[in-house]
């Protein structure tokens, strides 16, 4: 094959001499062109395509340089802007040292412009008064010369106008001489200069202030080339003088390099120290800062550590000024508050121990006295009529008591921490039916309504909770808001979402002030003492209510308003570790006014489930409208998945 190749190039290279082809130049000829030419053509390709892909990794490593760079300058702003907001000292530092710097740049400012143009000032006055005596000398010189010939002026100009090279101030004076155009004269000089220095240097603007006057003195600052590239700053100094009948224009040019230099050094000196004094400055703001911060730093940690309980932490004084007269004080607060923390939770702990052990103590013949009332209430109907009225009145208080006794337990047991939660999965609905069966005889003795109102469908939430405390809380708030309803409707409102579930029990009775708001938890607190006790009265029920809501992770609240009644929501997490951030039912839910039970459709809709008939779901829960169905056309919905919502009225 090898052979085959070589002849294939043989023949394609080197013709036959009649002028015809090889007798190889066939097919095998035109594949190897071919393959050629896709070589010649991907080559290209291949070279763009690498191109393109490391054009894509340049972008690329741009892009997360970006990022990088972005991230970094994002991290650096918050912790600044954290910083900022966290630190009085930082604030301090930084602020001082802001006024600082601009105080130390307008100054340095202001003084290195005056130095500046001090010394400019004093220098060009110098320039002058040199220039004009040694355009006198000249002028002088000038008038008594006497030479005849071209070459014999020549040479006496320049010899003059060297001497203006020396004598100056600084002995770095250059001088040029011009001829001013216009002027014919055999014996004219075209110009005369001291090296290194035409008349590209001078501004038009002056030659042309010269050419003007003969009398006067002119002068401009100038770049004063000095090399391929330098120039240093300059001054130039112009006036005319006549040789012979002719008149020129004499330049002074006075290099101020020397001045220059001079002023950098001075502004470096000014910027160096007012560096240095920034520096200082920061430094003894910190340590001012610092000194005072610390302390109430200090003081602020020790507070927290207070606060969360730690009673022994105390500041540390070092020695007698402010902050340790400051650190002193603040110890004695803090043992102060020390000891009547402690003492009071000594106290507490007493109450709590001689609660739990009288509740306990008790129990036994109270039993004994409960099983006597017993016998005594079952057998009144065989006494007299006094002794009658005295076994019921013995019966119920003995009844009350019992209840008190048990309440008393049941708060020793939150405050020994015994107290646990019992959570199942269970219907809220049938607690909340039970706890309405129970309070249908205290409804009817009160003469008010009693309704459930929910848009939840077919009346059912599981929560897992405990169904005892949950029953206790709901009872008590029923049993309350009955009780201060004055005859008005009680409205119990449910609702749900994912998780959490809300029970509201509304009246529309007497209400509550803002001031029993702030008690209405505590224990023994009744909202009106002379208010006749016909249902409990111990005072302990809404604490107890409260650390079964805390038992469950739960929230229970309050709102009233003197003359619209009050509202108790309770609400619960629908699961175990659920975090409570909202209640699906506002309060109140119905915006708080007094006619606003009017609005809701609390008709006679019976709907049996047993003991009771309960409710559906209400509509709007704002002012009734024009046309809403009256009691008398309300009807219960039995469509399972509508979302209307009715109101069922309960009745026993």
């Amino acid at each position: 094959m090898a052979g085959c190749g070589d002849d294939v190039m043989t023949a394609n290279t080197h013709p036959t001499d009649d002028g015809g082809s090889s007798p190889l130049e066939g097919p095998q000829a035109s594949a190897s062109v071919t393959e050629q030419e896709e070589a010649e053509v991907l080559e290209p390709v291949s070279a763009r395509s690498i191109a393109e892909i490391a054009l894509s990794k340049t972008q690329q490593v741009l892009r997360l340089t970006g990022r990088a760079v972005m991230s970094g300058a994002g991290k650096f702003r918050r912790g600044w802007s954290t910083r900022w907001r966290t630190s009085l000292q930082f604030r301090t530092v930084v602020t001082t040292l802001l006024i600082a710097a601009v105080a130390v740049v307008g100054v340095g400012g202001y003084l290195a412009g005056q130095i500046s143009n001090g010394l400019f000032k004093e220098r060009l006055t110098q320039a002058q008064h040199e220039s004009a005596r040694g355009a006198t000398q000249v002028q002088e010189s000038f008038s008594n010369a006497g030479a005849s010939d071209q070459p014999r002026v020549s040479t006496y100009v320049a010899d003059t106008l060297k001497l203006l090279e020396v004598g100056g101030a600084d002995d770095n004076r250059k001088y040029l001489m011009l001829i001013i155009p216009g002027q014919n004269s055999r014996l004219a000089v075209s110009s005369s200069d001291s090296g290194g220095v035409t008349s590209a240097i001078i501004p038009e603007e002056l030659r042309k202030a010269v050419q003007g006057d003969a009398e006067g003195q002119f002068w401009q600052s100038i770049a004063l080339p000095t090399g391929s590239a330098g120039v240093h700053p300059a001054v130039v100094v112009g006036s005319q003088v006549q040789l012979l009948n002719t008149d020129y224009e004499l330049y002074m040019i006075y290099d101020l390099n020397g001045a220059q230099m001079t002023l950098n050094y001075i502004q470096s000196v000014l910027w160096l120290v007012g560096g240095i004094l920034l520096v200082l400055i920061g430094v003894i703001i910190w340590y001012v800062t610092r000194t005072v911060v610390n302390p109430v730093s200090q003081a602020a940690a020790v507070s927290e550590k207070l606060a969360a309980g730690e009673l022994e932490e105390r500041m540390v004084v070092i020695g007698e000024d402010e902050m340790a007269r400051l650190a002193t004080s603040f110890n004695k607060m803090a043992t102060s508050l020390q000891d009547q923390i402690t003492a009071l939770a000594t106290l507490s702990e007493m109450q709590q121990r001689f609660v739990s052990d009288v509740s306990h103590e008790l129990r036994t013949p109270l039993t004994t006295v409960r099983m006597a009332a017993e016998v005594l209430f079952d057998a009144r109907e065989d006494f007299d009529p006094i002794n009658k009225r005295s076994s019921e009145l013995l019966f119920h208080q003995v009844e009350r008591f019992e209840l008190l006794l048990a309440d008393l337990l049941e708060i020793s047991r939150f405050d020994a921490g015994v107290a646990d939660l019992d959570a199942e999965s269970l219907d809220i609905f049938s607690v909340i039916y039970s706890v309405i069966d129970g309070a249908l005889p205290v409804a009817e003795a009160n003469s008010s309504e009693l309704s459930v109102v929910t848009r939840l469908r077919n009346h059912k939430c599981v929560v897992e909770m405990d169904s005892r405390r949950v029953d206790r809380i709901l009872r008590n708030l029923v049993l309350n808001a009955l009780e201060h309803s004055e005859g008005r409707p009680v409205k119990i409102f449910v609702s749900a979402d994912d998780t959490a579930v809300a029970v509201a029990v509304r009246d529309y009775g007497v209400g509550m002030s803002p001031s029993s708001l702030e008690h209405v938890f505590f224990r023994f607190w009744r909202a009106d003492t002379a208010r006749a006790r016909t249902t409990g009265g111990s005072g302990l029920g809404l604490s107890i209510a409260m650390e079964d809501a805390k038992l469950h992770d739960g929230w229970l609240e309050a709102w009233g308003s003197p003359g619209e009644g009050s509202c108790f929501r309770l609400t619960l997490p629908r699961r175990r570790g659920i975090i409570l951030d909202h209640s699906p039912v506002p309060l109140p839910p119905d915006g708080g006014h007094v006619g606003s039970f009017s609005s809701l459709s609390t008709g006679p809709v019976l709907t049996n489930t047993g003991a009771i008939g309960v409710v559906g779901a209400l509509g709007k829960l704002k002012g009734s409208t024009v046309g809403e169905p009256n009691a008398a056309t309300v009807k219960k919905t039995t469509d399972s998945s509508s979302d209307e919502t009715s109101t069922e009225k309960v009745e026993r």
